[in-house]
């Protein structure tokens, strides 16, 4: 069977999952190629049946199924030692999941305020009810009322990023001379932005040059990877992003 990643997929094929991002890049510094199945939302049914829960990214390796970027990530790791590793062993794999755990709970809320309204527009249309109402369950209004201080939800993402500026201003990478998967794991978010916005988050401010420029640096690992899908669309046809479909769940 070899190896399969089920990865989240958009409007045109955008990559709008910041998690699958995560294990894009692992996989591509594993230098692994596997078989990918895009995933709509509406492919709940399947992701459900293949895995038990309702998420991806999934991989599925040889007939063993994995979900959760974190599992995934040390699956891998363990399951190919032969390529480049992701971690640079045990001590880094233990910091690497701080970092996931305060990207997941720090950073990833931090942006969600800025890019939630805007990314509706990112996700097919047959997809954009479901995601509306799940997220406006989630926060208690509308995605427009959640993101209705840009200014200060920006103010407050900087000040989140703070720690990524000050390592980043004294070495390359977060991982240090090289990347590794906590340069993954946070630029996922900032690629998440990038897809998920039409405003540049890390634009016209001092204050994060060493981390705009880090950005740079990911976004052309392995072949500009990065840039490989379509980032924010221009086309905003739909006058109220509210489109529906019957089945979605």
């Amino acid at each position: 069977m070899g190896l399969i990643f089920h990865e989240r997929v958009g409007l045109d094929g955008r990559r709008i999952s910041p998690f699958s991002w995560r294990i894009r890049y692992a996989l591509a510094h594993k230098g692994l190629e596997p078989q990918v199945i895009p995933t709509r939302f509406a492919d709940v049914a399947r992701i459900r049946g293949l895995s038990g829960q309702d998420l991806v990214p999934i991989i599925e390796d040889d007939g063993h199924v994995v979900h959760d970027s974190w599992a995934i990530a040390c699956h891998l790791e363990d399951r190919y030692p032969d390529g480049p590793s992701l971690f640079g062993g045990a001590a880094g794999r233990g910091t690497a999941r701080l970092v996931n755990v305060w990207s997941d709970t720090v950073l990833n809320p931090a942006l969600r305020r800025l890019i939630s309204a805007d990314f509706v527009w990112c996700i097919d249309p047959g997809d954009r009810a479901y995601f509306r109402r799940s997220r406006e369950a989630q926060f208690g209004m509308t995605l427009e009322q959640y993101c209705a201080e840009p200014e200060r939800s920006l103010s407050a993402f900087i000040e989140a990023c703070a720690p990524l500026e000050r390592t980043l201003s004294e070495q390359p990478f977060l991982a240090g001379e090289a990347p590794a998967y906590v340069d993954c794991v946070v630029f996922s978010v900032f690629q998440w932005a990038r897809i998920g916005s039409p405003r540049d988050m890390l634009a016209d401010t001092a204050k994060m040059d060493a981390t705009r420029d880090w950005r740079a640096r990911m976004v052309a690992l392995h072949g500009n990877l990065g840039n490989r899908f379509a980032l924010y669309p221009t086309d905003r046809s739909n006058p109220d992003g509210r489109a529906t479909r019957q089945g979605v769940a």
